[in-house]
């Protein structure tokens, strides 16, 4: 008779993962890529960081020697200039002024950017659009130093142009840097103007990121309130 058990087959064999090699050409490009980002980040970033210890330090200048040199060899003070700080009369008044700036610079820096991202997406030419992102967002790229210089080209007490408009119209010039109370008003416009193009640039890609079929349906809704998908209305 014929043996019918059933013949156990074989089963294939798992493919073996083929073993990596610790150091590929990738790597090796992915590597070079990355150099110069993180060059910039040990050297902007982690390096400046060593200057944290002045503030434990009772900081002593060494008379023909160098700052690392008299900070190394000045004594340890512990947590005591912290305590004089927060003892001092002044601390209030810091404490106050920054939290005062950032609840604005967070305010201005929500409204504005978002307004003006709005607005210039309803711009119909391309081109126009283009150019005024390009103008706006600037300023993103320059350094705080360059960005005061702009601003003193303004507000210079003998030849700015802020000064200039002034005494054109007969009044006497304002010495802009000298008194208090301008102050607030210089350093928002430095943070808003400054700030403006980036935040701008993200809200505008969000706005373009959304379908338009929303805007369709919402302008279905409202009709005479909505004349062109990427109003306000059609926002809401």
């Amino acid at each position: 008779m014929r043996d019918t058990r059933a013949i156990p087959q074989k089963q294939p064999a798992a493919p073996q993962k083929r073993k990596r090699s610790r150091w590929t050409r990738d790597d090796t490009e992915l590597s070079i890529l990355a150099l110069p980002t993180t060059v910039w980040y040990v050297l902007f970033c982690y390096l400046p960081m060593f200057g944290l210890v002045l503030a434990f330090k009772n900081y002593k200048i060494s008379a023909g020697k160098s700052f690392v040199y008299s900070l190394f060899h000045s004594d340890w003070a512990g947590l005591e200039n912290f305590s004089f700080f927060l003892k001092s009369n002044q601390f209030s008044m810091i404490l106050r002024n920054t939290l005062l700036y950032n609840i604005v610079f967070i305010i201005l820096g929500i409204v504005l950017p978002g307004a003006l991202a709005i607005m210039i997406n309803n711009i119909y030419s391309k081109r126009k659009s283009k150019t005024y992102q390009t103008m706006i967002f600037l300023p993103h790229f320059m350094s705080w130093v360059v960005v005061s210089y702009f601003v003193y080209a303004f507000l210079s007490p003998e030849r700015g142009l802020m000064n200039s408009i002034l005494q054109w119209m007969g009044k006497d010039p304002v010495r802009w840097y000298s008194e208090a109370k301008y102050w607030p008003y210089i350093l928002v416009f430095m943070q808003v103007w400054k700030t403006l193009g980036y935040n701008m640039v993200v809200y505008l890609a969000s706005i373009t990121g959304i379908d338009t079929s929303l805007y369709e349906a919402r302008c279905w809704m409202a009709p005479p309130r909505c004349n062109r998908p990427g109003t306000l209305h059609c926002l809401r």
